[in-house]
């Protein structure tokens, strides 16, 4: 929200824009615009960027509160995954069937031993973690994800997706992930012909003097700084909504710019009836020596078994810091042969891009800077937002006086637009509700809004 941000603009504004041609229709649009998105769309924003930031410096206080769980032995000779899992099937019920195992990335860190939990939601599993030195098991907590959260960060990212209220809450962040460009990109405009009439009047300059222009001027200062910032947050943002996430999936299929992945299809040897697909143990210390020898060498891996007999086992590459490890092989439990291979140096530039666009998004491409630069951002949206808050309050027209009776209408301010104008808004305004479906049927919700506001202060008047 701007500092003219209210139900009507000034007389001197109007004016104004009455001698300048396109800002007679287009700037008080714009601004009415901003304004609804500031106060409607502002405090899933405002959710959406506080728990942004505080899962963007999750992972120190993950690391402080299950240090018990995630720490082992820093010296000594570990023990092989075989042995590991072994202590970790005791520790669940024998109906649980292992889903993955990731190795202790360095000394003195853990094993975690994952088994697929039916009491769990989607991508969770519950893991076991295993000192590989001493075999002592360490912890018992549920995990998600790729990231591997644990149950507070888990907590903290569903609040962020969607307000802890599964599927149905996910409307609410991509309704911010909508509105955050928009919003950012109008109020970059507003400010751009705002100063171009200031240049002209004397008048309308003398008020970044006033209480009203300083708050202004702040608000205006912050939003150039951080311009660049919410438009990445809003675009990463959307490749993980439902609808528009789907959409930019598609997109990305249809050029090709999807990320590339290894296949496990295998021929299963003769004889070997569904279900009987290589289980031993002692396979995940094969299969990892493969993926070694193929060129798997990061840290931070998860070696995965196939779940039919026609399946290869995967090891993947989980390191999503500087510089990426995401290499992933296909391994053949019954000849122990890498059968296929996808190297991060060989992804097109497109997916190399949304690979690291969602790790920095998630603040963990660059280690403790990124986490920096995600929360510094997350707080600077949060002050932008109560700042708007604050302006609109000051300056909010109460009912029957004269501002309230000058409010003009989203739609009275298009139709004073060229008709050429009109078209062209009508046709972006569609595209762009066809892409973003949750922005386009709030905009329709903002248009009715608007009219009853308008009609209301109307027969006050």
């Amino acid at each position: 929200m701007s500092e003219s941000s209210t139900l009507a603009p000034d007389s001197g504004e109007a004016t104004s824009d009455a001698r300048s041609g396109v800002a007679s229709w287009f700037y008080p649009l714009l601004l009415r615009l901003h304004f609804y998105v500031g106060l409607l769309v502002g405090p899933f924003i405002l959710v959406a960027a506080l728990s942004g930031g505080l899962y963007a410096i999750s992972p120190q206080i993950e690391n402080a509160i299950y240090a018990d769980a995630l720490n082992g032995s820093a010296s000594g000779t570990p023990h092989s995954l075989a042995e590991q899992i072994a202590v970790a099937r005791r520790e669940v019920p024998a109906d649980l069937t292992l889903a993955a195992v990731r190795p202790a990335p360095e000394p003195g860190l853990t094993t975690r031993v994952m088994f697929n939990d039916p009491s769990l939601g989607q991508y969770q599993h519950r893991a076991i973690f295993v000192d590989p030195v001493t075999l002592e098991p360490t912890g018992d907590l549920a995990v998600y994800g790729t990231s591997g959260a644990l149950p507070l960060r888990i907590w903290i990212d569903f609040l962020h997706r969607n307000l802890l209220l599964g599927e149905t809450g996910r409307i609410y962040s991509e309704l911010a992930a909508s509105w955050l460009w928009i919003a950012a990109l109008g109020g970059l405009t507003l400010w751009c012909i705002g100063r171009r009439k200031r240049r002209r009047s004397p008048g309308l300059k003398a008020q970044d003097a006033t209480p009203n222009g300083r708050r202004r001027s702040r608000h205006a200062a912050l939003g150039l700084t951080l311009l660049l910032g919410f438009l990445f947050l809003s675009v990463t943002g959307l490749t993980w909504s439902r609808w528009a996430g789907g959409n930019i999936a598609d997109m990305r299929a249809a050029f090709g710019w999807g990320t590339p992945g290894v296949s496990t299809q295998i021929a299963a040897p003769d004889g070997v009836e569904p279900g009987q697909q290589p289980s031993a143990d002692a396979l995940y210390d094969e299969v990892l020596a493969s993926a070694r020898a193929a060129g798997i060498d990061a840290g931070k891996l998860e070696i995965r078994p196939g779940n039919a007999p026609d399946r290869a086992w995967k090891v993947r590459e989980i390191d999503r810091t500087w510089p990426t490890q995401v290499d992933s092989v296909a391994v053949d439990p019954y000849s122990l042969e890498v059968v296929d291979q996808a190297n991060f140096e060989d992804f097109p530039i497109a997916a190399k891009l949304t690979r690291w666009g969602i790790d920095i998004h998630m603040g963990t491409l660059f280690g403790v800077a990124n986490q920096v630069l995600m929360f510094a951002l997350a707080l600077g949206l949060c002050t932008m937002i109560l700042w708007g808050y604050r302006m609109w309050w000051v300056r909010r027209p109460l009912p029957g006086n004269h501002r309230a009776a000058q409010a003009r209408r989203l739609t009275t301010h298009w139709l004073r637009a060229p008709l050429p104008a009109r078209l062209l808004i009508l046709a972006v305004t569609v595209a762009l509700g066809w892409v973003l479906p949750v922005m386009g049927v709030s905009l329709a919700l903002f248009l009715v809004l608007d009219a009853l506001i308008m009609t209301r202060h109307a027969r006050s008047a």
